[in-house]
């Protein structure tokens, strides 16, 4: 029996040799349409094999794709579409409806991060547009606007970064030798790169993290050109080399080290796969071939060089700390609950059953390092009369139940909490029947009692709370206040004002990556659907971010560096839906799946083994 060696596989991701290998073709025509998905193992040679197929027959769609789901998008059906479809890449299978883009056309191209897929251009008619739309990959739904090309323009080709994306050559409506770029984790117009070394359309792009080749084209004669830029940089192309043919409409795509262009007319449909090496400069040499022949395939892959693989988690049997794991602890529909309620940041889906505190809670502060998370005071019904000030833990690695930490100075409820890797503080909230300016801090990794950290600068309860490593931020609260203001967790001592958020409002709440802390809904007294951000290491007012799925206060937020959590809440009723974010970009929030439905709920404490305060 063969044994998984994993210092080995860590020593061969380590040296950039394990970068995800699977590459998928989708769609074309020869001439009729088809709808087969081929897939191909980039890092060796040789023939396709039959992966699935998407939901129609569909030609010139623009290929997107994460290491875990693969988008094919705005083909021909026959008619122009603004058709989004995805494929688990993992898996073998039919593709899925994904949602739409935000024009009608064809002849666009695709880039994309590790979280957001972007496709440019095309042709709208009766025009060529300058549209670039986006999505999250990890959900579905419909794209929303990014930004303009720098020229309007169809049948371009598209490569990327992690951070940015390149869109090179098309039809302006004569070929065209344009390169210009976006930065993919933000919103905005694309800026001039430089120019190709040939005016053509579609030069189809392939791309490790550091360089992007462009191959063939229309001139308008067919080409056989290969060429380079340094993504990173800005400038004009430099000659590569020459592919095995003259092609056009070809599907493209990568991993780290080569890059693979399958099918296309040369000047006839062509089965032919080729592939470079993208690092060094030279001819292409022979792949193997599709299983059948094609033009105006779409392709994808697990591996290429827009997807940054220090943020995605390595194969595991067992949990490992810090990769995602978020909890939600007791809450309140028409009594308070002691579950604890788990969910994995990183993916989709529903909230699964963890274990339960020491007792029925509401309106707890949650908080946690990397390995235990904590819950603070809150009440045990709804009330003064049945406010705590028990501390509880749990060790987020092991499924189960809490246990005895210590005790808050007093009673409390309404309170909220926030972390570094070492200290946890908790806004006391409601004390002892009234609003409170107090913060109290604990040791994480040693149970006992709180001591004295100092004051915010504004008493106040259902206060939202987020940080940094370095710094712990409090924002809004009870009696509609729109004050901001922040701590170092590191040094006792009163609170600082930051400034403001878009709004006066309480029962908001926050999660944060290591840079941005993200605000979302709460009551202005109205419930309000309103994302706001900050970032924490610079004072200054919040920022509008987007929106939830729907107005909302006393909801729970949780984080990993990346992907922000907004679960259950009140909105007229207590709901059991979770959203999600990206927290580096803007936009509006995702839907990621629901609480266990029986416990839908409104005050829970939350907590994670990886949001902002872990981070640096």
């Amino acid at each position: 029996m063969a044994v998984w060696d994993i210092k080995e596989r860590n020593d061969i991701v380590r040296a950039n040799e394990i970068r995800g290998s699977r590459g998928l073709f989708g769609g074309g025509y020869t001439p009729t349409l088809i709808k087969k998905i081929d897939v191909i193992n980039i890092l060796t040679l040789g023939n396709a094999s039959d992966f699935g197929d998407l939901t129609q027959g569909m030609r010139d769609t623009a290929g997107n794709s994460s290491s875990t789901r693969a988008l094919f998008g705005m083909g021909r059906t026959p008619s122009d579409s603004n058709i989004i479809e995805y494929v688990e890449m993992q898996t073998l299978g039919n593709a899925a409806d994904f949602g739409n883009l935000t024009v009608t056309g064809r002849g666009a191209d695709g880039m994309s991060s590790s979280t957001r897929a972007t496709f440019g251009g095309g042709f709208v008619s009766p025009a060529r547009t300058d549209t670039i739309g986006y999505v999250t990959i990890a959900s579905v739904g419909n794209a929303l606007d990014f930004g303009n090309l720098s020229v309007a323009r169809d049948n371009i080709g598209a490569a990327g970064s992690s951070t940015r994306g390149v869109l090179a050559g098309g039809n302006d409506p004569a070929a065209s030798n344009v390169v210009d770029f976006i930065t993919i984790a933000t919103t905005g117009n694309a800026t001039d790169f430089g120019n190709l070394s040939a005016a053509r359309y579609l030069p189809k792009g392939c791309s490790s993290a550091v360089r992007a080749v462009f191959g063939g084209g229309f001139t308008p004669d067919i080409s056989n050109v290969l060429d380079f830029i340094t993504i990173a940089s800005t400038g004009n192309a430099t000659d590569f080399g020459d592919m095995t043919d003259q092609l056009a409409k070809a599907g493209s795509t990568s991993n780290a080290t080569r890059g693979v262009w399958g099918g296309g007319k040369d000047p006839n449909a062509s089965n032919i796969i080729q592939y470079v090496n993208i690092a060094s400069t030279g001819n292409a040499a022979d792949f193997g071939d599709l299983t059948a022949v094609t033009i105006g395939t779409g392709a994808a892959s697990n591996g290429h060089g827009g997807l940054d693989f220090d943020f995605i988690q390595r194969p595991s049997v067992n949990y490992m700390p810090g990769s995602g794991r978020g909890l939600f602890g007791g809450g309140y529909v028409t009594s308070a609950t002691d579950l604890i309620q788990e969910i994995n940041i990183p993916t989709l889906g529903n909230a699964t059953d963890f274990g339960n505190l020491t007792s029925n809670l509401t309106a707890a502060a949650g908080l946690s390092s990397l390995t235990r998370g904590i819950f603070a005071g809150g009440t045990t019904n709804s009330g003064t009369s049945t406010d705590i000030d028990v501390i509880q833990s749990i060790e987020i690695a092991s499924r189960g139940n809490a246990a005895d930490f210590g005790n808050l100075s007093g009673v409390a409820y309404k309170s909220t909490g926030l972390a570094s890797a070492t200290r946890g503080v908790v806004c006391l909230g409601n004390a002892g029947g009234s609003d409170s300016n107090t913060l109290e801090f604990i040791t994480i990794a040693s149970a006992g009692n709180v001591t004295d950290f100092g004051n915010m600068t504004v008493a106040r309860k259902t206060v939202a709370a987020c940080s940094s490593g370095v710094r712990g931020i409090h924002g809004g609260g009870s009696g509609l206040v729109n004050v901001i203001d922040f701590i170092t967790i590191a040094s006792a001592g009163n609170s600082t004002d930051f400034g403001d958020l878009t709004a006066a409002k309480a029962d908001l709440n926050a999660c944060s990556s290591g840079v941005r802390g993200v605000f979302g809904g709460g009551a202005t007294p109205s419930d309000t659907n309103v994302i706001e951000y900050i970032t924490i290491a610079s004072a200054g007012d919040a920022a509008d971010f987007g929106d939830l799925l729907t107005a909302r206060a006393t909801a729970a937020s949780i984080s990993t560096n990346i992907r922000g959590i907004f679960a259950g809440g009140d909105e007229e009723d207590e709901i059991n839906k979770i959203d999600f974010i990206t927290i580096a970009t803007t936009g509006n929030s995702a839907d990621f799946g629901d609480l266990i439905s029986v416990t839908r709920r409104t005050s829970s404490g939350n907590t994670s083994d990886s949001h902002g305060g872990l981070q640096g």
